[in-house]
């Protein structure tokens, strides 16, 4: 008998939440009951996270969360893998649900123009926009849209730092960014209004929609895009791509990468082998001992710790 599917629900919203303990409590006991496994953050502006559950369960915690939260007013996105995507569920208190570190970027009092998937094209087509990357280095080496500026930044809280040396109101007049589901760029969006930039767009529901709505022969998406589950990866229609992910380092991993001599799984890659110090292999390879023994080779999960 075939196993059924696990359905994935990638979410947010920023909206203004209170009793905040009470909440995780309760949203736990749901995701518990229903065998829901994932991430989902909490803060006093909104709810953000991935989950995912099988059959009808998922959609239980998605119709709980539309009451407490209306996540369905918000950006709530659907795929599925064949496998449980996630080894548990971890429900968080969060100070905020993407973390910048910069309190006048507040989407609960103003964010620029939405655009939608079909429309992004005519937008960054336009030469007098100016297009960025709103996301980390390791998920711009998998893919990023033709023209777009890569900020080359380690974390989110970075981005503002960037605007700040190379950006100037007086000098981009039109500024569109773009992040995997939305949440960054649309944050990103109330900063830059903050500082005075005027016309500031972003695309709606993401890079994931957009590979979901877009045609391929019309799409203008270089690569696939990275995702914080154990898919790794996903192209166009949101089909599975083939990426790992190095666990020394979480940096992508192209089959290319996986044949190198500086790879060895669960410890290092061509990406971070430089920086590999002895002591760190050592403990990186009794880490992969112990999870191989207890059946978990790949801790999907722990995907989210770069996710800020």
């Amino acid at each position: 008998m075939k196993q059924e599917k696990w359905d994935i629900a990638a979410l947010y919203r920023f909206v203004s939440l209170e009793d905040l303990p009470t909440l995780q409590a309760e949203i736990k006991a749901v995701c518990d009951e229903n065998d829901i496994c994932g991430t989902l953050l909490i803060a006093p502006e909104g709810i953000n996270g991935t989950i995912a559950g099988q059959g009808e369960k998922l959609t239980t915690i998605i119709n709980f969360l539309d009451q407490k939260a209306g996540i369905s007013k918000g950006e709530l996105k659907y795929s599925a893998a064949e496998e449980k995507p996630f080894r548990r569920i971890k429900v968080r208190l969060k100070k905020e649900i993407i973390t910048m570190k910069a309190p006048e970027a507040n989407p609960n009092e103003q964010v620029g123009d939405y655009v939608t998937p079909e429309n992004w094209n005519d937008l960054i087509s336009d030469p007098d926009v100016t297009l960025i990357d709103t996301r980390n280095t390791y998920e711009t080496a998998v893919g990023i849209f033709k023209g777009a500026i890569d900020p080359q930044i380690e974390t989110f809280t970075e981005f503002k730092d960037y605007v700040s040396k190379n950006m100037d109101p007086a000098k981009q007049k039109k500024v569109a960014m773009f992040c995997t589901g939305g949440i960054r760029c649309e944050k990103a969006s109330s900063y830059m209004l903050a500082h005075g930039f005027e016309e500031v767009y972003h695309l709606q529901g993401g890079i994931l929609k957009y590979l979901e709505e877009v045609p391929a022969e019309e799409s203008q998406w270089e690569g696939d895009c990275f995702v914080f589950d154990r898919r790794v990866a996903v192209g166009q229609n949101l089909k599975e791509s083939p990426y790992q992910i190095c666990y020394g380092c979480r940096f992508p991993l192209t089959p290319d990468d996986l044949e190198a001599k500086s790879y060895e799984k669960g410890v290092s890659c061509p990406h971070c082998i430089d920086k590999l110090t002895p002591e760190r292999a050592r403990s990186f390879r009794m880490r992969h001992e112990q999870m191989k023994k207890m059946g978990e080779e790949i801790p999907g999960d722990t995907l989210n710790a770069k996710k800020a």
